[in-house]
């Protein structure tokens, strides 16, 4: 379980009228209905040393808002990082993850943030290195906090955004963004239902930070704990491959890990699109060789074992590809296997060399 529970189940929320006495800090937020980009935005606040001990009054009273409240998301009409508000509704809002954090790429030009996305441009950063901290108790490089928080946006809070602003998924052939949590809608469901009376919505907005939050974390630490090291692992052996085969093309992994999406990515990076063309690793079974598809989705490899070999397995396999220790090649050719990284190698090195089949 984690550490930051507690601490939402002394949350202390109020709906309009006039405000109490000022505590410390407080963030706002609307009350009635609530949504999942306010929710994990509220959450995102909560987990800065500023704002973890500040109280959250929700009210659709701009007035009531502005003279109480610290900072204000998701209501009041205006969007103003100076004066700590965060709306995302008034029509003038064309604020995207690249407008906001221009030293990201293009293709986050799309979104329009909402909420969480506004919170998180401005203190995602913090907000991560705060939650892995105090979960983990490390401290990420600059450049690392850095893929990290960009990557976070790419498969959590982009969905947030595109679904709480109604965007298409998809304009051509490509999804704008990736639907990978289901967390708006699961948060929405928390809401009462026209048939319930009752209800105390002030603890089902408590659950639902409980809920975002608890994915949220996890998102965080496998990011920064597994993602980041396999991004490592990928570039390692990319800088590597020419000491593997001099043209660069096969790609040796030292420890298997997930490598297609990086290794998309680092391509680019190191200016080699293109050119790997086989990764060797060991998945904790046997060796294997593994075409690098066309894009890290796809079916389609820049190229694949022979076809002469395809769907032979053990000593016919290795009878007819002339090389020992062989396991298996798939009938699509987009896999191998090998008894040893030595079999494995000459596997890669004699499909590089393999004249190219019309």
């Amino acid at each position: 379980m984690f550490r930051f529970l507690p601490r939402f189940r002394q949350l202390f929320v109020m709906t309009g009228g006039t405000p109490p006495k000022r505590s410390p800090l407080w963030i706002g937020t609307h009350s009635g209905t609530f949504h999942c980009d306010e929710v994990v935005a509220c959450f995102m606040l909560k987990n800065l040393p500023e704002y973890q001990n500040a109280e959250i009054f929700r009210s659709r009273d701009d007035k009531a808002l502005r003279e109480k409240c610290d900072i204000i998301v998701d209501v009041g009409g205006e969007y103003d990082h100076a004066k700590k508000w965060y709306d995302h509704h008034q029509k003038t809002f064309t604020e995207t993850f690249k407008s906001v954090c221009p030293d990201v790429s293009e293709d986050f030009n799309v979104v329009r943030l909402s909420s969480a996305g506004l919170v998180y441009s401005h203190y995602g950063e913090r907000v991560i290195q705060s939650i892995l901290q105090r979960e983990k108790g490390i401290q990420l490089s600059p450049e690392n906090l850095k893929l990290a928080f960009i990557q976070i946006y790419r498969n959590f809070i982009s969905e947030l955004d595109a679904i709480d602003n109604g965007v298409p998924m998809f304009e051509g052939g490509e999804p704008v963004y990736k639907v990978s949590t289901h967390l708006s809608a699961r948060i929405g469901k928390l809401n009462p239902s026209w048939q319930e009376t009752g209800v105390d919505i002030e603890q089902r907005f408590q659950k639902a930070m409980e809920i975002a939050g608890r994915e949220f974390v996890e998102n965080v630490l496998e990011v920064a704990c597994s993602w980041i090291a396999a991004r490592d692992h990928v570039r390692a052996a990319l800088e590597e491959a020419k000491n593997v085969y001099p043209t660069g093309e096969i790609l040796v992994l030292k420890t298997f890990c997930p490598w297609k999406a990086h290794l998309a990515d680092l391509e680019k990076e190191y200016n080699v699109e293109g050119v790997p063309k086989l990764v060797v690793f060991n998945d904790g079974t046997s060796y294997r060789v593994a075409g690098v598809p066309v894009t890290p989705s796809s079916f389609l490899g820049r190229k694949f074992l022979p076809t002469p070999w395809r769907g032979l397995r053990d000593d016919d396999l290795s009878e007819k590809a002339g090389i020992k220790d062989l396991v298996f090649v798939h009938h699509s050719g987009f896999i191998g296997g090998a008894k040893t990284e030595e079999a494995a190698m000459a596997l890669a090195i004699k499909s590089i060399e393999w004249p190219e089949e019309q």
